[in-house]
């Protein structure tokens, strides 16, 4: 059985300031490869549709599996499906990913026939049993955990039984040295572990996982390092370095067989205070950037977030995150409710700190608490405008004026940390880059002003709506978005048992959330 993944086209921040492997791909694409089918992966980040629709027509393969981790990719995943059912009518066509976990009926409906099924949950746990059934019995796939389709939905999506088994198809991707981070040029991607216990109100990450979170062994980490060839490497977990011994123990392996890295990773204030021995080893090991979910700079935006840490721990963070040595990146959400002057003295402060500071546009997403709070306010039900960098939401200033504020706070920051006296700061750096054929991050710094415009950012409300989005329809069941919530689960929450994490680790997360005992944990 010939089986072809694809990865949709960039959004609009990755084409400036980073473009990443597709490792959620990889390690599907390898698993397809495990159980016996012949294996290709397209990336449409760094190929073209016509590419797409070469190779449908050259090799017409049996399963196409397209990958859907970002809202705003909805509509062209969609006419990508269509499209290749419509040329390949006997193969089978389906979507997975983070966000089609969570819009899955809506996809079937907007696919009209021509998309077979959406895998919700991990797909590399779901995918063999998938395999299985389209190879033996395709009327019935809808039986197949996580798998949903027209004709009915199967059980709950189960987990990876053990995260040592997988590795990722690096050998698929054809244009491997088109993937960046900021200088880091070329990138590879890692993960360390997988899940987060918190529960942040904007993110999706703890109800995709159901509050879970699992890790590798270092002598699995170790493996993948080897196979890894470029200089730099960005650990993809969603918060780095929970566990203090974890992280020696994968750093000590990796000192041992002498391998000379480029590190970028991300992590929580409160977790870079607590277990700061293990981020000073890592800055040794070569750990260059960190980024820093701080989200906002005053107590009101803090709690708004339910990021659930001082304000004085997050600038503590900042300031031990300073002492090492290395170049810090930050998230500020940006409110729809900010006015000139929020805008303003958001733009004086980033002068003022070192910190590379990003902003992105509160954006309430199917699978966080905040959809449930706030999509009743939605502007717009445009999936294209799901990406951070565009309003949803009602402003307090009129649109033109946002958009206009919101991109000159980024041009700010821009011209600090990429203008051409910063560029001189980086000229070893960018010169490296260049003997080594490497021109990602330097062609894309003449991008900003293409891409950040604030008539580029309005007209976009107005392009035409093929595909409309469905806000969620409230449960009078639940009393509250709290309650609700639990119906945002991919995979059901299983307590305790379902987080690798040491006592005084999930006592600290429990504090971190406002959880007393012990009965409260989810």
């Amino acid at each position: 059985m010939k089986f072809l993944a694809v990865h949709p086209s960039p959004l609009m921040y990755t084409k400036v300031f980073l473009r990443l492997e597709p490792l959620g791909l990889e390690l599907v694409a390898e698993t397809a490869r495990r159980h016996g089918c012949q294996t290709r992966l397209i990336d449409l980040q760094t190929e073209s549709h016509q590419d797409l629709a070469r190779l449908l027509e050259d090799w017409q393969p049996d399963v196409v599996a397209f990958s859907l981790n970002y809202l705003a990719n909805v509509p062209e995943v969609i006419d990508l499906a269509k499209f290749t059912k419509t040329r390949l009518p006997h193969s089978f066509v389906f979507i997975g990913g983070h966000s089609a976990s969570f819009t899955a009926e809506e996809l079937l409906e907007h696919g009209e026939g021509k998309i077979d099924a959406i895998l919700k949950g991990e797909g590399e746990s779901g995918l063999p049993l998938l395999l299985q059934a389209i190879k033996e019995d395709r009327e019935n796939v809808h039986y197949v955990p996580g798998v949903v389709t027209p004709r009915g939905e199967g059980s709950q999506p189960t987990f990876v039984s053990d995260l040592d088994n997988l590795s990722p198809a690096r050998d698929l991707i054809k244009y491997r040295k088109k993937y960046f981070l900021g200088t880091m040029d070329p990138c590879a991607s890692i993960e360390f572990s997988r899940g987060c216990p918190w529960d942040c109100s904007f993110c999706s990450a703890w109800t995709f996982y159901g509050r879970s979170y699992r890790v590798m062994s270092p002598e699995k980490v170790l493996e993948e390092m080897e196979r890894i060839r470029e200089p730099g490497v960005f650990i993809v977990d969603d918060v780095a370095f929970i566990q203090e011994k974890l992280g020696f123990q994968i750093g000590e392996a990796i000192a041992r067989k002498g391998i000379k890295k480029e590190y970028y990773l991300e992590t929580r204030g409160d977790v870079l205070l607590r277990n700061q021995d293990v981020f000073k080893f890592w800055k040794e090991l070569g750990m260059r950037y960190m980024f820093l979910g701080i989200e906002s700079i005053d107590a009101e935006g803090l709690e708004k977030y339910r990021k659930r840490i001082d304000l004085s721990r997050n600038f503590e963070a900042l300031e031990f995150a300073r002492s090492l040595g290395i170049q810090v990146a930050i998230n500020i959400i940006a409110d729809t409710d900010w006015d000139h002057e929020r805008f303003r003295v958001i733009r004086q402060w980033c002068k003022e700190v070192p910190e590379i500071v990003n902003i992105s546009v509160n954006t309430p997403y199917p699978g966080t608490e905040s959809w449930l709070t706030e999509s009743r306010n939605l502007t717009t039900h445009d999936y294209r405008l799901f990406d951070i960098q565009h309003a949803v939401l009602p402003t307090r200033l009129p649109l033109d004026e946002f958009y206009a504020e919101l991109v000159e706070t980024q041009r700010v920051m821009f011209t600090k940390h990429m203008g051409w006296t910063a560029m001189r700061g980086m000229s070893k750096i960018i010169a490296g880059n260049l003997m080594r054929g490497q021109t990602n991050f330097v062609r894309n710094l003449w991008k900003f002003d293409k891409v950040f415009n604030p008539a580029l950012q309005l007209a976009d409300h107005k392009s035409p709506i093929q595909y409309q989005m469905k806000p969620p329809v409230r449960d009078v069941r639940h009393a509250s978005a709290k309650a609700l919530s639990k119906s945002l689960y991919i995979h059901q929450p299983l307590g305790r048992s379902s987080r690798q994490l040491d006592a005084e680790t999930e006592k600290f997360v429990d504090q971190s959330r406002g959880v007393l005992s012990e009965k409260s944990i989810g």
